[in-house]
C-alpha cells in the first residue's frame, strides 16, 4: 500500500494504495457532477496577508501550517504558505466573480493534496504530513439552500464508507469545540476502531455561515436590488478513508478488501501436479480471467513459475483479494474450479458455465458480510452511561461511549482535562443524528446540569 519516505509523516502511496482510491474518486466525483459542482484547481501557495485574515481560521490550523522562506539561497520578502486546506485561497476570488443573484450557486470542488505539519505520531493514511482529498467549496444566497447541501454531501461520504468501504459510521454534528476553525458548524461521519478502542473521523462536510464571506467580501445583488452576503460550505473527504478499511477489516493474514473497491476483485491462481497436462490447466485460467474481465469484473492471472501455488495464495490473502479462483487436473477434468473466500475462508467448487453468476453472488455476499461483521464489532462497542464513573470505567474498557450531556463547551474542555493521560483525553466525537429518547430530568454525566442530547464520546485517532 505504502513505501516509507525519508521525509517523516509523508508516505509513497503504491499503485494498490491509489488504484483504491480512484475507485472511490469515481463513485464521488460522479454523485458531485450531478450535483453541478465543476472541476477547479487553485494554486499550492498563499500569502501569509491572506491566510491571517481570518482569525478563527488560522488559529485553528497555525500549528500545522507549513512555511516557504527561501527561493535558493535568497529570503523571500514575505513567507508563503502551503495550503493547509484552500478557504482563503479561493474566497479572495469568489468576491470576483460573485456579483449577482445569477451568479449563485457557485459549486467548485478540487482534487488535490494539502499540507499539514503534524509533530505528533504521524501514521500512515490516518495523520500524515501530505495527504490527498477532494475539496468543495460552494456559495449560495440563502442558508436554507446550504443547509440542504451540507447533508447531502455527507449522505454520500455515509455512502462511501458504507457502501464501498463496508465500515458502519455515524452521521452527526460536532461540538462547537470540535467544529471547523471558522465555520458555523460542521457535520461529520465518525467511524469506531474496536480493536483499538479510538474513534476515526471519516470526512466533515462544513456549513461556513457568513464569517467567510464578511471576512474576504463576498456579496452579491439580490433580485430586490439590495447587497447581500453569501452563504457558504466546504467539505472534504481525504485517503485517511483508506487507513480506515484497513483497520477495519484488516486481520492476522494481511489486508482484507471490500470487493467495491479491491483493485483485482478475482485473483486466478493454476495448479499444476506432477505430470499434469500445464498447457490445459494455464488455457482454463487465462479463459477464467478473459471470462470475468469481459463480464465487467476485474480478476487478473498469476501465472508466475518461479512461485509455488501455496506461497501465492499467502501473497494474494495478505493483499486482501476477495475471491481466489485455483485450477488444478481435477477440477479441469470435472470443468468445474475452486473458489475461495478472504473473508472467512469458505471454499466452494463450482462448474465453469456459472462462473460469471456464481463470482458476482460471492462478491456481494462478501462487500455484505464485511460491513455487517464490523457493524456487530462496533455496536457491541457501544455503552450508553449516565455517571461520570460509568463513563471512566467504559473509557478504560475502550468503548464508545453514548453518554448524556449539557453540550456546554466548558463541560467538554474540563473532560479533556480530568482524562488527559499517556493513550489521549476524551472528546466529544459527534451528537448523532438519530438521537435516543432523552427523558425529562436526565442530566449530563459530568456536570449533573439539564442534558441537552445524547452524544458520543471517547479517545479518537
Amino acid at each position: 500500500m505504502i513505501e516509507y519516505y525519508d521525509i517523516s509523516g509523508c508516505y509513497i502511496l503504491r499503485p494498490w494504495a491509489m488504484e483504491i482510491w480512484e475507485l472511490l474518486k469515481e463513485f464521488f466525483d460522479a454523485e458531485i457532477k450531478k450535483l453541478k459542482l465543476k472541476p477547479y484547481y487553485f494554486p499550492l501557495f498563499v500569502t501569509e496577508n491572506v491566510l491571517q485574515k481570518e482569525k478563527d481560521h488560522i488559529e485553528g490550523f497555525a500549528p500545522e501550517v507549513a512555511w516557504v522562506t527561501k527561493s535558493g539561497k535568497s529570503d523571500l520578502e514575505a513567507p508563503i504558505a502551503i495550503r493547509p486546506t484552500s478557504e482563503t485561497v479561493m474566497y479572495p476570488y469568489f468576491s470576483k466573480w460573485i456579483r449577482s443573484h445569477r451568479d449563485l450557486p457557485l459549486k467548485c470542488n478540487q482534487w488535490c493534496n494539502v499540507v499539514r505539519w503534524e509533530f505528533s505520531n504521524p501514521t500512515p493514511f490516518i495523520r500524515s504530513r501530505e495527504f490527498l482529498w477532494q475539496e468543495g467549496h460552494t456559495v449560495f444566497a440563502t442558508k436554507e439552500e446550504a443547509d440542504e447541501e451540507v447533508l447531502q454531501i455527507l449522505e454520500l461520504y455515509r455512502r462511501i464508507y458504507e457502501e464501498f468501504l463496508a465500515v458502519p459510521v455515524s452521521k452527526g454534528r460536532k461540538s462547537e469545540m470540535e467544529k471547523f476553525a471558522g465555520g458555523l458548524y460542521t457535520t461529520s461521519v465518525e467511524a469506531f476502531i474496536p480493536n483499538t478502542g479510538r474513534g476515526i473521523q471519516g470526512a466533515t462536510s462544513h456549513c461556513l455561515g457568513q464569517n467567510f464571506a464578511k471576512m474576504f467580501d463576498i456579496t452579491f445583488e439580490n433580485e430586490k436590488g439590495e447587497r447581500s452576503m453569501v452563504w457558504q460550505n466546504s467539505w472534504a473527504y481525504t485517503t485517511r478513508s483508506i487507513g480506515v478499511m484497513i483497520m477495519t477489516h484488516g486481520d492476522d493474514k494481511g489486508l482484507v478488501l471490500p470487493p467495491k473497491v479491491a483493485p483485482i476483485q478475482v485473483i486466478v491462481i493454476p495448479v499444476p501436479f506432477k505430470d499434469a497436462d500445464t498447457t490445459a490447466i494455464k488455457g482454463a485460467c487465462e479463459s477464467a480471467v478473459y471470462t470475468l474481465n469481459e463480464a465487467g469484473i476485474r480478476a487478473d492471472l498469476d501465472a508466475r513459475e518461479n512461485y509455488s501455488p501455496g506461497w501465492k495464495y499467502s501473497q494474494w490473502e495478505m493483499k486482501g483479494v476477495p475471491l481466489r479462483i485455483e485450477i488444478g487436473p481435477k477440477d479441469l477434468a470435472n470443468k468445474q474450479v475452486r473458489i475461495v473466500r478472504r473473508d472467512n475462508g469458505t471454499k466452494v467448487d463450482i462448474p465453469s458455465t456459472d462462473l460469471v453468476e456464481q463470482v458476482r453472488v460471492l462478491l456481494d455476499g462478501i462487500q455484505a458480510n464485511l460491513l455487517e461483521t464490523a457493524k456487530a464489532k462496533r455496536d457491541a462497542c457501544i455503552v450508553s452511561i449516565s455517571t461520570w464513573d460509568e463513563f471512566i470505567a467504559a473509557l478504560n474498557d475502550k468503548k464508545l461511549i453514548l453518554a448524556p450531556w449539557c453540550d456546554e463547551e466548558e463541560v467538554e474542555k474540563d473532560v479533556k482535562a480530568r482524562t488527559k493521560g499517556e493513550l489521549g483525553a476524551a472528546k466529544t466525537l459527534c451528537t448523532p443524528f438519530d438521537q435516543p429518547d432523552l427523558p425529562s430530568g436526565t442530566v449530563c454525566f459530568a456536570s449533573g446540569k439539564p442534558a441537552q442530547k445524547w452524544s458520543f464520546w471517547g479517545r479518537s485517532y
